[in-house]
């Protein structure tokens, strides 16, 4: 019995002595986890543009040098005070391991070191490549412990293979550690009554951790690892979207305008004011031109969205609104800027490979972008996750290239020339101008809430003086009938006709409607559909102009005769004017200009009559002008 006992006895200690071994490899770093950089006595030092994830922080040491930071800066407060404490815990643990190997000073020149504790009597080095492999165990853990200093020559790297991860790798110096240009590092550092400093260029998937020293980085790539029971970063959580989900670009409360040549996806609108420029050949939605029923929701659920978005508690706080950008990395949280915010290069939003990860940007004050920016979605991110609340204007300059829903309240946007945009423009008071953009709603749900049928195309063409429209649906289960409407100027709608829905809903059908008292150079129509309990929703816009006009009997001066100063009216499409000129009776050109021009002032010249010739596509019209004293 005695000898069973202690043998049970002798067991049990084995097991639990392997326990107790391989639990205090993987020390709990407590409140000391959450920093990449951190000194329980010391200043914390950058150079240069760092990108660093995680907080920064010191309990006795100023905090200089650094840009916007993807965590939170700590200085002296309650949470450095409970790191100084787990640190030295975690310091402990590490550093009373029994070594399961002793290792010479150089580590390094493509040599491979597998899961355990190898330690180095005196001062370390690591030289070229240095291999930690796995073994295909993602638990292995390996922990390099240095009597001295810890240094790293340039270029010097750390690879992880075979199922190896960083949040399992500690490095252990009784020292400083210093490691030199380009060095890529991985794992956590702890340097024991040492600094720590980072060469140009370096790379550190891992913490820099001192019991008492300096830490500083110079251009430095600095994240926390992620892996080993970290939390999965998900965010705040999304708004509800509402009817807003269907639009791209609206205001509650402005004029949406844009010149040149606008692709769209998804819907365009205002719900006061009117909405103009956007040809409907290239909008794959619906260009609300005047407000209705859907803007006045939209407005509704827009306030919604905007209030939301505003009452998230934010997680970190981005210092330098001014210095936004420039290849920062940020993560799955809700951040905020105190003032006006200037996006400049190129911003990551990182995922961590969780693609329903939120992202909300909270900006007190204007939002801008330099030329050429981009906000670039990495590692599982998507448009439809990413807010920005701008509590002003926007403007993104010449070709940037932005993601997100953009939600300014009171203020205007503007996206300029060679702007793209992957999400939506949307402000709650503010006029917005596209100038030539691309624009692509990231909604992939159901927008039957303003189109229930699906309308598949609606043209319009010339038969002589008449206008023929049709148009083509499918799946028009809820509709009765389709209502024509007419526009001269995108404003005041007249019905031209209806036609009655057929009645096989499973098929597509064709319609047509022929509109004989269309007026005006340019006609606007509307498709408006009414479902049998006498809801209607509006549909495609297009224009077609005038059949059969006779563009000679579009243009006339006046007043004619004139002082010198006369108006010209004309009735056709502007933009098709090419040039105008002015020719005196004798042939001498006495005036010209580019495009379409209203208004002239001849008083200087000599009296006479004069031949004003306007060029519109490959057509010249020619009208006279009498100047004389009247």
């Amino acid at each position: 019995m005695k000898t069973k006992f202690l043998l049970t006895f002798a067991f049990a200690l084995t097991v639990l002595s392997g326990y107790n071994f391989l639990s205090a490899q993987t020390p709990n770093l407590g409140a000391a986890a959450n920093f990449v950089l951190f000194s329980s006595v010391g200043a914390i030092g950058n150079t240069a543009i760092s990108q660093v994830t995680g907080s920064v922080g010191s309990n006795s040491g100023a905090i200089t040098g650094f840009g916007n930071v993807n965590g939170v800066m700590h200085n002296a407060d309650a949470a450095t005070a409970q790191a100084v404490a787990d640190l030295q815990v975690a310091w402990y643990y590490l550093n009373t391991l029994t070594p399961t190997s002793v290792h010479g000073p150089v580590l390094g020149n493509g040599e491979t070191l597998y899961a355990g504790v190898d330690t180095i009597a005196a001062a370390g080095s690591i030289v070229g490549i240095l291999n930690l492999d796995a073994q295909g165990n993602p638990n292995a853990v390996f922990v390099i412990k240095t009597g001295g200093a810890l240094t790293t020559a340039a270029s010097a790297t750390i690879n992880l293979i075979n199922g190896a991860m960083a949040c399992n790798v500690f490095w252990v110096a009784e020292g400083a550690i210093s490691m030199a240009t380009l060095t890529t590092m991985r794992g956590t550092l702890i340097a024991h009554n040492g600094a720590i400093d980072m060469g140009d260029g370096g790379t550190i998937e891992g913490r820099a951790l001192s019991t008492t020293g300096a830490v500083s980085v110079y251009g430095t790539l600095a994240y926390i690892p992620i892996g080993c029971g970290t939390t999965i970063l998900a965010g705040p959580s999304a708004p509800a979207l509402g009817v807003v989900a269907c639009y791209s670009i609206f205001s509650s409360k402005g004029v949406v305008s844009n010149s040149g040549v606008a692709s769209v996806v998804g819907d365009i609108g205002t719900n006061q004011d009117i909405t103009t420029g956007y040809n409907p050949a290239l909008v794959i939605g619906i260009v609300h031109l005047t407000p209705d029923s859907y803007t006045a929701q939209c407005a509704a659920d827009l306030q919604i969205v905007y209030t939301n978005l505003s009452a998230l508690p934010y997680d970190i706080e981005l210092l330098y609104p001014a210095q936004f950008g420039n290849e920062l990395t940020l993560t799955p949280h809700t951040y905020r800027m105190n003032a006006a915010a200037i996006l400049t290069g190129t911003l990551y939003l990182d995922a961590q490979g969780n693609s329903n990860a939120v992202f909300v940007m909270q900006i007190i004050g204007a939002l801008s972008t330099s030329t050429y920016s981009t906000v670039k979605l990495i590692n599982g991110t998507q448009a439809k996750n990413v807010y920005w609340l701008v509590e002003g204007a926007a403007s993104l300059n010449d070709n940037s290239i932005f993601s997100g829903t953009l939600v300014c309240h009171n203020g205007a946007i503007t996206l300029n020339t060679g702007v793209s945009i992957n999400g939506r423009a949307l402000t709650t008071t503010g006029i917005i101008n596209t100038t030539t953009i691309t624009a692509n709603n990231p909604y992939s749900g159901n927008c039957s809430i303003v189109l229930p049928a699906e309308l598949l195309s609606f043209t319009g063409s010339c038969d002589k003086e008449n206008v023929e429209l049709k148009w083509s649906a499918a799946s028009e289960t809820n509709d009765d009938y389709y209502t024509v409407e007419r526009s001269a100027e995108g404003k005041i709608w007249q019905a031209v006709g209806t036609v009655e829905v057929a009645r096989n809903w499973s098929l597509t059908h064709n319609y047509s409607l022929t509109d004989r008292q269309s007026s005006g150079a340019v006609a606007y129509y509307k498709l408006k559909q009414t479902a049998f309990d006498g809801s209607s929703k509006c549909g495609f816009v297009i224009a077609v102009e005038k059949c059969g006009i006779d563009l000679s009997q579009t243009l006339r001066l006046y007043p004619n005769p004139s002082s010198g100063k006369f108006d010209v009216f004309f009735l056709g499409d502007k933009d098709r004017v090419n040039s105008i000129e002015i020719f005196s009776s004798g042939g001498e050109k006495v005036y010209g200009s580019k495009g379409f021009q209203s208004k002239f002032d001849l008083s200087n010249k000599t009296p006479g009559v004069y031949s004003v010739r306007f060029h519109v596509d490959s057509k010249t019209m020619s009208r006279k002008i009498v100047i004389g004293k009247l």
